[in-house]
């Protein structure tokens, strides 16, 4: 495992970098960068079972472990979606977990992940241009 953090200065109330985030519309064009088309299905609540899918149906689950709105949310990674069905993967404590730090400039966006040695290199070629979008 290795920590990963990606972090970015944006130009606007933390309220507004959250709905980007985590509201429907504004987080496909935002997790475009990552891979075109996806979407989420499940609420953002603390417990609950987020699902991050393309348009053919595949894509991975994670678990809602903390929700401070416009302040900090951590998922858990449990495994990948086929054809909607999920498959379970033992991938340790894979999190991913972004702040949001109000200050004079707007608000600073930092995502630290948690990251099993195989996907090192998917987030560092992926995320930069994420947090850039």
């Amino acid at each position: 495992m290795k920590i990963l953090e990606f972090k970015t200065q944006i130009n606007a109330p933390a309220e507004k970098v959250w709905k980007v985030l985590f509201t429907q519309d504004a987080n496909k064009n935002w997790s475009s960068a990552v891979n075109e088309g996806t979407y989420f299905e499940g609420t953002w609540e603390e417990g609950s079972v987020m699902r991050f899918l393309d348009d053919e149906n595949n894509g991975m689950y994670n678990s809602v472990e903390k929700n401070i709105p416009n302040r900090e949310l951590t998922m858990k990674h449990l495994g990948w979606i086929y054809d909607g069905e999920l498959s379970p993967q033992d991938w340790e404590d894979s999190t991913v977990t972004y702040l949001l730090e109000s200050n004079e400039n707007g608000t600073l966006l930092t995502g630290k992940i948690n990251a099993l040695d195989e996907f090192v290199d998917f987030f560092n070629s992926k995320y930069p241009s994420n947090f850039e979008k």
